[in-house]
């Protein structure tokens, strides 16, 4: 794939005394017979975060609900009706940064849980209460069962496993069941292996790589990021993905001295790539440029699809969203007019990508994506 396999969209908002905009999106494949039931999620996850931000709140806790709509909806591979495992169970990752705190909480493999995002957003808020007792660290990455046990000891609610599965998620688990099943009992050889290489591409390709994420500014110029997936279908138990790992799921950081512009970035596709790139750390980075949008082209081709830690990759499927902001400052004859500069860009290798997004003054979200491979 090379750099005009991508499609970008570049949205501009300038000039503003007040800018809570909030931005999320999906890479992966999204069915056409599925689509208006996308859209419609995703923007009711806008109106939610944005109903959040106007009344006051933080980046931070914006992106965290809206991220709860998105992960409610049995249409995502996040939260409900999530991907099942090869066990037959859904394990899901979640992280989420704060650009102002640059504190950052992540859950991997957590079963029982609903909304896992929750859980990443409290360990985020524990951790900024400082050491516990005995002057112990807080941790800001749980996994597995201890996640879960941590979860429920402060106030998330568990779900029963066979609550959170669909009729989408358990069709496909067996579809998926019947045909690992089918492979396995063919013969052995060259050519077997070629195959069985073949059909795990395409049951591990775009079409289940759904995850869902979201990037926020809210009214006092603070980023946020958060992530949330069920992982690859039919993925070993346990499996970790990029919606986890620092630096690979999400990237959130205010401006400071060194960096004049505020960036938040969250990723969607095949965790493995994204994790050897971490690419929502190196997305962020390369947002320091002046040319945002060739910033972003050069990070895509260098960081992602030409990267020598996926050279042995004949697919590399990844998609990104990006926001950058920074403080202006207008003369005026009478007064210092402040406003903000906020700059919203997207990319992606893989099929489709649906992407929402809505600021304050709006009065609607807007929902734009299911792309096949062109340029926008």
């Amino acid at each position: 794939l090379s750099v005009d396999k991508i499609a970008q969209l570049s949205l501009l908002y300038k000039w503003l005394n007040s800018f809570p905009f909030l931005f999320l999106s999906g890479a992966g494949y999204h069915s056409e017979s599925k689509a208006k039931e996308y859209k419609h999620v995703c923007k009711r996850a806008c109106q939610r975060a944005v109903d959040r931000l106007k009344a006051g709140a933080f980046a931070v806790e914006a992106v965290a609900a809206a991220l709860v709509e998105l992960e409610d909806s049995p249409f995502t591979n996040a939260g409900m009706g999530s991907n099942l495992n090869l066990s037959g169970e859904i394990e899901c990752d979640a992280s989420i940064m704060d650009g102002k705190s640059l504190h950052y909480g992540a859950v991997g493999a957590i079963s029982g849980i609903k909304n896992p995002v929750l859980v990443a957003n409290r360990l985020l808020n524990e951790a900024q209460k400082g050491k516990l007792s005995a002057g112990r660290i807080p941790p800001c990455f749980l996994v597995g069962q201890g996640a879960h046990d941590w979860a429920v000891t402060h106030g998330i609610p568990p779900c029963p496993s066979e609550k959170m599965a669909t009729k989408f998620s358990l069709s496909a688990y067996k579809r998926n069941k019947r045909k690992m099943e089918l492979a396995e009992k063919m013969d052995t050889g060259h050519n077997q292996t070629k195959k069985r290489r073949q059909s795990s591409e395409n049951e591990n390709g775009s079409g289940c790589l759904d995850t869902v994420g979201a990037i926020v500014v809210d009214q006092e110029g603070n980023v946020a990021a958060a992530v949330s997936s069920g992982g690859l279908a039919m993925k070993h138990p346990g499996r970790v993905g990029q919606a986890a790992h620092y630096g690979c799921g999400c990237w959130a950081e205010n401006a400071c001295n060194m960096n004049p512009y505020s960036t938040a970035v969250s990723t969607s596709g095949c965790g493995e790539h994204l994790i050897r790139t971490m690419l929502a750390r190196e997305c962020s980075a390369a947002m320091q440029s002046e040319d945002a949008h060739q910033a972003l082209l050069e990070a895509m081709q260098h960081k992602f699809i030409s990267s020598p830690f996926l050279a042995s990759e004949d697919r590399v499927l990844g998609g990104v969203i990006v926001l950058r902001c920074c403080r202006c400052v207008e003369a005026q004859p009478s007064q210092d007019i402040q406003g903000a500069l906020v700059e919203f860009l997207w990319s992606h290798t893989t099929e489709s990508m649906c992407v929402g997004y809505m600021s304050a003054q709006d009065s609607k979200a807007k929902v734009t994506g299911f792309s096949i491979g062109a340029g926008l």
